[in-house]
């Protein structure tokens, strides 16, 4: 499979790039951009790989997918122009800034007879591959309460607006995993936080979802938190799961590392971090599954030779999209917001 990268600020440099070129069984085509200052980077991290000035220039060259990486204000329209050119489609998250934009894709793409996925790479991630085998193992029970987080202290990130927002951007991975967990959502609360300086732009987030199974999930981010609580805590009516800190992927591709350079090792959590199950003053360790963001590619290539289904279906985002979207309103609001379909 030959792909394209378009894009290569942070996103594409370090979260796309890197995959893409260790990827068996795939050819890394070259990377969109104009930018003198990225292209430089392009040619330092990836010595002979053609840089492009346009879509048009990189399909010519021959793709059968394409990864958009760009801000979210102008990403929905670098999408639209892929699908028109009848490529498969990959949008990294946030999939849009509100859930009309990101049905019109969907129907674009429906229209063309393009294939088109969502970069959700923490569906991979190695906690939420652990919670996932403890629930469908029935280690937990009946799940009553999910808690889910990621908290930084990242005050050079208060503003940025590739992401249209900490809710938009970081919310995106949060409630995408609570919706594959535990289903459809009946109803939204959110609080926002800005600072003064950026009265529009959240940099942390509370949002509460009750599930149509009666789940509760509450979902935190923030880039200005300096106590970090547990990456997860879930309750269930067997016992607790909880497990601190990040999955160990992000600090790996930012430090240079790839799978090519890792081999088996890569995703591997279980020297470092572990997580606890508890019921009652028992209280046990529970291994870190590994971490693998490079399935998203693999089933990639596997959709677009007509193998399997896409990683992640746009639909799925929608949702996502649409929850985000009332969460936005609830906190403008401050109230309750339904989401049911009638």
């Amino acid at each position: 499979m030959r792909i394209g990268l378009v894009g290569y600020g942070h996103g594409g440099r370090f979260f796309h790039a890197p995959l893409i070129a260790t990827l068996p069984g795939a050819t890394f085509v070259g990377v969109v951009t104009r930018s003198p200052e990225r292209r430089q980077q392009l040619a330092n991290d990836h010595p002979g790989l053609p840089a492009f000035d346009t879509i048009g220039q990189i399909v010519e060259a021959g793709v059968d997918a394409l990864v958009i990486s760009t801000t979210l204000k102008g990403r929905p329209a670098l999408v639209l122009e892929a699908i028109e050119h009848g490529v498969a489609v990959v949008s990294d998250k946030p999939f849009a800034a509100n859930a009309e934009q990101a049905q019109a894709l969907i129907t674009a793409a429906e229209r063309q007879g393009t294939l088109l996925s969502v970069y959700q790479n923490r569906r991979w991630d190695s906690d939420y591959l652990t919670l996932r085998k403890l629930i469908e193992a029935g280690a937990l029970g009946s799940i009553t309460r999910f808690e889910s987080r990621v908290e930084r202290y990242s005050p050079q990130a208060v503003g940025n607006a590739s992401g249209g927002g900490w809710l938009r951007d970081l919310g995106s991975h949060l409630v995408d995993q609570a919706l594959q967990l535990f289903g459809p959502v009946d109803r939204v609360f959110a609080q926002l936080h800005f600072t003064p300086e950026h009265p529009t732009l959240d940099h942390g987030f509370f949002v509460a979802l009750t599930h149509a199974n009666g789940v509760i999930s509450h979902l935190w981010g923030s880039a200005l938190q300096n106590s970090q609580a547990p990456r997860f805590r879930v309750s269930g009516t067997l016992g607790c799961y909880t497990v601190e800190g990040l999955d160990g992927q992000e600090d790996a591709l930012m430090a240079g590392k790839s799978p090519k350079t890792e081999g088996e090792h890569w995703g591997a959590e279980e020297h470092r971090r572990w997580g606890w199950f508890e019921q009652g003053p028992e209280r046990e360790r529970v291994p870190s599954e590994k971490g693998c963001w490079p399935q998203f590619y693999r089933q990639l290539q596997c959709a677009v030779q007509g193998q399997g289904p896409l990683p992640v279906d746009a639909c799925d985002a929608l949702e996502t999209t649409r929850i985000l979207d009332a969460a936005r309103l609830s906190a403008e609001r401050q109230q309750v917001v339904s989401t049911k379909i009638e």
